[in-house]
């Protein structure tokens, strides 16, 4: 099998928004939870718990400030603002 990769990375797909209520909680929870354990746990001079954080996330989720996205390109999920959302580039 012989494959272009440069014709392949030359067709960029937009991310998608994962809607919540599609994901199971255990998906949720670890989609959560990776993303905070990516993000570093530097909060400044109060320490934030792990189960803290992941309660803010789950309530700015239910709020609508914040979207679980998937990116085709890096074949990857991660949050970002609905701000960031809305200003990213759609086709």
């Amino acid at each position: 099998m012989n494959i272009d990769y440069d014709q392949q990375n030359s067709e960029s797909k937009p991310p998608v928004a994962i809607p919540v209520e599609q994901l199971s909680a255990e998906v949720l929870d670890a989609v959560i939870e990776s993303f905070i354990l990516r993000e570093g746990t530097d909060y400044g001079v109060m320490e934030i718990s792990l189960d803290k954080k992941k309660e803010q996330i789950h309530r700015q989720l239910k709020k609508n400030e914040i979207r679980i996205v998937y990116d085709f390109n890096t074949e990857s999920v991660t949050m970002m603002t609905d701000l960031a959302w809305k200003k990213l580039p759609k086709s």
